[in-house]
């Protein structure tokens, strides 16, 4: 049986960078930040993508980055809009995907008001919610478990995390 990827999915600031490691140090994995692999590979920032190839380019970017990471088997934070693209999706099944989640204070304390994110520009707390609640039916589709880390710490969240794999 081929082994599968741990993913964590949700919304911007939801902690799944944080928790992501923590988790594959408890499993003795690779952890990788599809978000930092893309700029990382494309040697610019996120937020530089989008400025000069659009949303889209970057979605392509972040599709083939996904692939890329689901493929080590590791432990694999996606990005919050990773979800949009159906072939992410789609290749999402087979593997153990925790949904985490969280409120818009939490997730404006963890990124800041200028978070420097571009779909978050303006009003950030009135972005995060309207994309929150746009992406949850995508988070619910491809989720096995769904885990809040409001008033949590990350540690506590890896531990559940890795119960849950040991359980199934």
């Amino acid at each position: 049986m081929t082994e599968s990827a741990v993913v964590l999915v949700g919304p911007m600031g939801a902690g799944k960078s944080t928790v992501g490691a923590l988790v594959a140090r408890r499993l003795g994995r690779d952890f990788i930040d599809v978000d930092a692999r893309i700029v990382e590979q494309q040697g610019r920032e996120i937020s530089e993508i989008f400025a000069t190839d659009g949303e889209q380019e970057f979605r392509r970017l972040e599709l083939e980055a996904t692939g890329q990471a689901l493929a080590d088997c590791g432990v694999v934070a996606l990005g919050g809009g990773a979800v949009v693209t159906p072939q992410v999706r789609e290749a999402l099944g087979g593997h153990h995907v925790f949904w985490l989640t969280t409120s818009v204070g939490e997730a404006t304390a963890r990124m800041g008001r200028d978070s420097g994110r571009p779909l978050l520009a303006g009003n950030v707390a009135a972005n995060w919610t309207r994309i929150a609640t746009l992406r949850e039916p995508l988070y619910a589709e491809v989720a096995d478990h769904r885990i809040s880390t409001s008033g949590q710490h990350p540690d506590q969240v890896a531990r559940t995390i890795c119960q849950l794999l040991e359980d199934m």
